[in-house]
């Protein structure tokens, strides 16, 4: 009975112990932090869109002076068509979203992209996707040699009593560091000169609010802590909460020091193009404009029994939401495309996959997704015009 009793009182002790962290930023303060005193290094997608239309002027001049263009207006019409990529969120689906990425560049259809945004697993494939062709052998080796034991370590049980996840992902910064490194920076900022975008997603937990980080501006500010704070929005936007450790980002305002908490981007979008708050239509420029959508999930509902377990019950729920969420992103851009005039494509796994998975990470489902991917980029399979469930269904291909 002692001993019993001694087990309580460590476990009441645990659960009222947790990680330590800075103050958070003021709520009335949250839009005055500045990360590495960079101001344009990220925009909230919920608050005034008029820093990020600012931004994306600021990029049509870099881009008109690029191409040797004046700097007026009217030369916006003389540039080639803006691609834009949207990467979703997904886990180790995103072997799907890297297959289809290099299938493209094999299909010799490729376009370089004005804009590329990523969260979570899309955040991680984005950075190779921006850069190009070049970049396709490592965004390959990452999706077709990831394992459970380079993504997480595993805690134990009590962690979800005083920890900040069920799993170290001390492993994922490792990767993260390998690949995410000054050359790659370097690319980046070169490629933001040109007018070029990288956005990635995350959300700040204090403020409960999406976060849209610049990174080419933040690679091309020269700022000593510019790479370590790429590193950490990578492994934030693919932090799922509970399961995976949050990221601390630290912030400064009028001198005074705070910390943010940042995770997974998808808890509150699973993937985005530009805030719907933002209408490109509206900007008297005259450019045709394309989006591709890449939803490293399947549309259509996950069959399975639901055994009367309170575990089973809530895990299938909270499925069910994401799942849901997922595709009320994918409706919202597609309507957003349409209002602004838009070329739209939607490409995601289709119902025609199948293949066996051991648990997440599983190397040998992952390598099957990748292929499948390549697959249906270069039998013309993978883009669809209207998101399935809305108005028409239409397959482009054979």
């Amino acid at each position: 009975m002692t001993k019993f009793l001694a087990l309580i009182a460590a476990l009441l002790v645990a659960a009222c112990s947790h990680p330590d962290r800075g103050p958070a930023v003021p709520r009335t303060d949250t839009t005055k932090a500045l990360p590495l005193g960079i101001p344009n290094a990220r925009f909230y997608a919920d608050a005034d869109p008029g820093p990020m239309v600012e931004e994306g002027l600021l990029a049509s001049r870099r881009e008109l002076a690029a191409h040797g263009l004046p700097l007026d207006p009217r030369s916006v019409a003389r540039l080639p068509p803006a691609h834009f990529l949207a990467v979703s969120g997904g886990g180790d689906n995103g072997a799907f979203g890297s297959g289809l990425i290099n299938g493209w560049t094999e299909l010799g259809t490729r376009p370089s992209f004005k804009i590329v945004t990523g969260v979570s697993t899309g955040a991680l494939i984005a950075p190779f996707a921006f850069l190009g062709p070049a970049y396709d052998v490592a965004l390959r080796d990452v999706y077709t040699t990831m394992t459970p034991e380079r993504v997480y370590k595993k805690r134990g049980i009590l962690a979800a009593l005083y920890d900040d996840a069920m799993a170290d992902t001390t492993p994922l910064s490792e990767v993260i560091a390998q690949y995410a490194d000054e050359k790659l920076m370097a690319a980046i900022a070169a490629e933001y000169m040109k007018g070029r975008l990288l956005m990635i997603g995350t959300t700040d937990l204090d403020s409960q609010r999406p976060v849209i980080w610049n990174i080419g501006a933040i690679a091309a500010s020269g700022k000593p802590g510019a790479l370590d704070l790429f590193r950490k929005i990578l492994r934030a936007s693919a932090a799922i909460p509970g399961a995976f450790q949050p990221v601390l980002i630290d912030v400064e305002i009028d001198g005074k020091k705070f910390q943010e908490l940042h995770v997974d981007g998808g808890a509150i979008a699973q993937l985005f193009l530009y805030p719907p708050s933002i209408d490109i239509s509206r900007t008297g420029y005259e450019r045709k404009r394309y989006a591709y959508i890449i939803r490293n999930a399947r549309l259509d509902p996950d069959y399975a029994m639901a055994e009367r377990r309170t575990i089973t019950i809530a895990g299938r729920a909270i499925v069910a939401m994401l799942a849901a969420s997922g595709y009320n992103d994918v409706l919202r851009t597609y309507f957003v495309t349409q209002r602004d005039k838009v070329d739209y494509s939607l490409a995601f796994i289709g119902a025609d996959f199948s293949s066996p998975k051991d648990g997440e990470f599983d190397q040998r489902y992952m390598q099957a997704l990748y292929a499948y991917g390549v697959q249906q980029m270069k039998s013309g399979r993978a883009w669809h015009k209207v998101p399935p469930g809305l108005g028409t269904y239409t397959r482009l291909g054979p």
